[in-house]
């Protein structure tokens, strides 16, 4: 196999496998938790400028492999229409979407960001390594594979690591939820609009029918669209749920005082 063959992912004959759970799956998953453990204890007590930089630098390695998926894909010499152009050049699927949540929140260093790209990153990656349907599925690692690993490897990473740097408070306040719940809001409304006007992409939420997501669960569509809301309305809730119960419990001393008005003016 040529470096051509691997920079554009011409995959040999009889190359596809279930990957999942596999050796590489293993430890690919392994090197995320022993990073996340590394980074919070290096990190864990530094200053918020150093805990934003570790962020920052995790997402410019996202950037890396975005720009250079797309720079690959107009190396290929197609035939550039509009709607292909947008198909290159927009996150379409959700993970991807997410990456650039947390490119744009390392830069902009704003705490709801930061909230909002810690639990949609988190679960983009959980359910990428709980069964990924990308990534593991060659028996040959090529770019292809290598981004789609990497990245969704460091969006489990610096999802976990933005709430062990303490630089998430998912406080049960009204600003918070309106900015944090108009950002999922507005995710969808971007989905929408790929999907039926440019469509670009068939089903980047896992939504509609017949998606990955279904097949895996083995479910008809009323009921498994039943299991997504109430998934994702736990799933999103547990993460104020906590941190209320977590806050309740801590007793006010001058120094979580001053911590709370220091986040305050962070926001």
């Amino acid at each position: 196999m040529t470096f051509h063959d691997w920079l554009f992912s011409n995959y040999p004959e009889n190359s596809a496998i279930q990957g999942q759970w596999g050796p590489l799956h293993i430890v690919t998953l392994a090197a995320c938790i022993v990073l996340i453990v590394v980074l919070s204890c290096l990190f864990a007590k530094k200053s918020e400028r150093t805990r934003q930089r570790v962020i920052l630098v995790l997402a410019i390695c996202i950037l890396v492999f975005e720009v250079a998926r797309r720079v690959i894909n107009f190396s290929r010499g197609e035939t550039l229409t509009f709607t292909f152009f947008l198909y290159l050049i927009l996150p379409r699927p959700w993970c991807a979407i997410s990456c650039w949540f947390m490119i744009v929140a390392a830069f902009a260093k704003k705490r709801f960001l930061y909230n909002f790209c810690a639990m949609n990153a988190l679960l983009c990656a959980l359910v990428f390594f709980a069964y990924p349907s990308v990534g593991f599925n060659h028996r040959h690692i090529l770019f292809e594979n290598v981004y789609s690993i990497a990245t969704h490897s460091l969006l489990l990473i610096s999802s976990v690591v933005l709430m062990t740097l303490n630089l998430t408070s998912f406080q049960l306040r009204k600003g918070n939820l309106l900015k944090e719940g108009g950002l999922l809001v507005g995710m969808y409304a971007y989905t929408f609009i790929e999907t039926f006007w440019l469509k670009i992409e068939p089903n980047p939420m896992q939504l509609l029918p017949n998606n990955d997501v279904q097949k895996v669960l083995g479910l008809p569509y009323p009921p498994y669209l039943v299991v997504y809301f109430v998934f994702l309305a736990v799933y999103f809730s547990a993460f104020y749920v906590v941190q209320h119960i977590l806050d309740k419990h801590r007793h006010k001393t001058p120094f979580s005082t001053l911590q709370a008005q220091k986040e305050e003016a962070y926001r």
